[in-house]
């Protein structure tokens, strides 16, 4: 049974080339939607925002939030995959209420 997550995350901007920002988006999409386990029902793009403090010498980041249904099952190799990605500073996944 999917059930209604919010997933966010901030992409690093060492470079600002704007395909590595689209890349790194539907990248993480690609994981939700991984063998039908999840989908995205809204991307919100915020854009550049000052981080509150640095991380890894960043000041500044990239902010995107997706709305997603996610099988809970599929949560634990979502969060490894952003958790290893080189692009994603930060992420936080929160189920929503129902």
């Amino acid at each position: 049974m999917k059930r209604a997550y919010d997933v966010a995350f901030v992409i690093r901007l060492d470079n600002t080339d704007e395909n590595l920002i689209n890349t790194t988006v539907d990248q993480v999409r690609g994981w939700v939607e991984a063998e039908e386990l999840g989908q995205v029902t809204r991307i919100d793009r915020w854009g550049r925002r000052k981080l509150a403090y640095e991380i890894e010498k960043q000041r500044e980041g990239f902010y995107v939030f997706l709305d997603t249904q996610i099988e809970p099952r599929a949560l634990m190799e979502i969060e490894r995959n952003m958790n290893l990605s080189p692009f994603i500073l930060r992420y936080l996944v929160v189920r929503k209420d129902d």
